[in-house]
């Protein structure tokens, strides 16, 4: 089938995050890893990235300094800051601010996020992240709400959706409502199907194809991203979508056993396995 490709390619990713280092010269530096490699090439903007996300983790970067954090060291562990993460609402504008730290100390953290919130006072919320761990994950387990509800909410093909900062969401925004109804248009659905969507995120797609099956069933290894598509559900006052937490392998054959034969199946990304 011929790419179905974007009108303006550029800019679209509305999900940022930067590693952060101190070079050998001393200098901070944030951006993304070398391939292969721990190395992290300093990034200022990105062609692909959202300007104004861009635009927040430079600020971060020159804001170190004045309050004296260093950036993590994973050789010693040294160092507080390890990576920051933005996310941006493109049709409601809201921003959300993920700085995550190797412990739990963040110092000088509420005149950091007054200074962070006068430079860009169109951020919607900022959150602390905690990852003690030795992994190339970016967000630990724990977090704390240093500004804001901890969330920020988009629009999707009609419908609100509520995202926090380890809930998954679509990171190209504008080709998301091409590819999902292109997928409602291979689905060629009646009204009267049953729908497994298998890893189901926040619920978007589970969502957008409740409008035209009967029965949606949303399935998610991630807790607190099922939370987030229940409630999304609620707030888009759709009745006709499950949403259950576990491991798709595990999930759907419990579900056969329980009587549910699927019409349609979804899965993105198509999983090894499938």
């Amino acid at each position: 089938e011929p790419i179905i490709g974007m009108v303006e390619p550029y800019h679209y990713r509305n999900k940022v995050q930067a590693a952060f280092a101190t070079a050998r010269n001393g200098k901070i530096i944030s951006g993304v890893y070398q391939s292969g490699t721990h190395s992290i090439v300093c990034v200022d903007s990105c062609l692909t990235e959202d300007r104004k996300a861009d635009e927040i983790i430079v600020s971060i970067r020159n804001m170190l300094k004045s309050f004296r954090i260093q950036p993590y060291d994973e050789r010693s562990g040294g160092g507080t800051l390890r990576h920051v993460l933005v996310k941006r609402g493109f049709k409601t504008n809201q921003i959300m601010v993920v700085l995550v730290t190797s412990g739990p100390i963040f110092p000088a953290k509420n005149n950091f996020v007054k200074a962070l919130r006068k430079e860009h006072p169109d951020i919607t919320t900022i959150v602390h992240n905690i990852n003690p761990y030795q992994t190339s994950l970016v967000l630990g387990e724990r977090e704390n709400v240093l500004y804001g509800t901890g969330k920020i909410e988009d629009e999707l093909c009609g419908l609100t959706f509520r995202i926090s900062p380890r809930s998954f969401y679509q990171i190209n925004p504008v080709q998301t409502e091409v590819l999902y109804n292109t997928a409602m248009e291979y689905a060629d659905m009646s009204g009267r199907e049953k729908v497994i969507d298998a890893y189901c995120g926040t619920g978007t797609i589970t969502l957008f194809l409740a409008q035209k099956a009967r029965e949606v069933y949303g399935i998610e290894i991630v807790k607190p991203a099922i939370l987030d598509a229940q409630k999304n559900a609620r707030d888009n006052n759709v009745r006709n979508a499950e949403f259950i937490v576990g491991d798709a392998t595990e999930v759907m054959p419990r579900l056969y056993k329980q009587g549910v034969r699927a019409d349609v199946v979804v899965v993105d990304p198509p999983r090894a396995g499938c």
